[in-house]
Parts: C-alpha cells; structure tokens; sequence
C-alpha cells in the first residue's frame, strides 16, 4: 500500500517535513536535490533530529552533536548506530513510501 507523504513539486534543496505513519516519527530531507526518508530520531537517545543542523550533506542532531553523513546515514563523530533510513517510492507527481 502506497502512502503518500509529499508532492514531488513541493521537495526544494532543504526541504524538511514530519510525518506519522503507523506511529512512526519520520524526516524527509531534501539535500543535493536528493529526498532522503528516516526515522526522525536520533539513533543514540532518541532525540528528533527534524530541528538539527545541516551543512552539506551532514545533519548534527541538537541535543548532543552527533554527526550523520546523510549520503550513508553513518555517524561520523562518535560510535553510534547508523540512521535508520526508509526507501521511497513514487506515485505520479508524489512521494511516499510502500507499506
């Protein structure tokens, strides 16, 4: 099942915008014109990383300054999981996500 989440028009460099599905808190960024899909929380304490800094393709999580490479979702300052990252899918002029 398709879930819609965005208008393909709407995905401008430095997009960001929230979304529950199925009680999940998700991220879709846009960075380098690429949409990038992830559990908006950061993998060390859960901490919502919708609000964090972003340079380039890197985002720091605000509350304790882990750094994610978004290319690979891999923290690059301290030993932490990876981000959890979704595929996208597409459906006419909007992206989603397969359930």
């Amino acid at each position: 099942m398709f879930v819609a989440l965005e208008r393909l028009i709407n995905l401008d460099e430095g997009y960001r915008g929230t979304f529950q599905v199925q009680g999940r808190h998700l991220l879709l960024i846009v960075v380098d014109r690429q949409p990038i899909l992830m559990e908006n929380r950061c993998p060390h304490q859960g901490a919502p990383l919708h609000n964090g800094t972003l340079e380039g393709t890197m985002l720091r999580c605000s509350r304790h300054g882990i750094t994610f490479d978004l290319s690979t979702g891999c923290a690059i300052n301290a030993p932490c999981a990876p981000l959890q990252r979704l595929s996208l899918a597409y459906d006419g002029d909007r992206v989603g996500l397969d359930l």
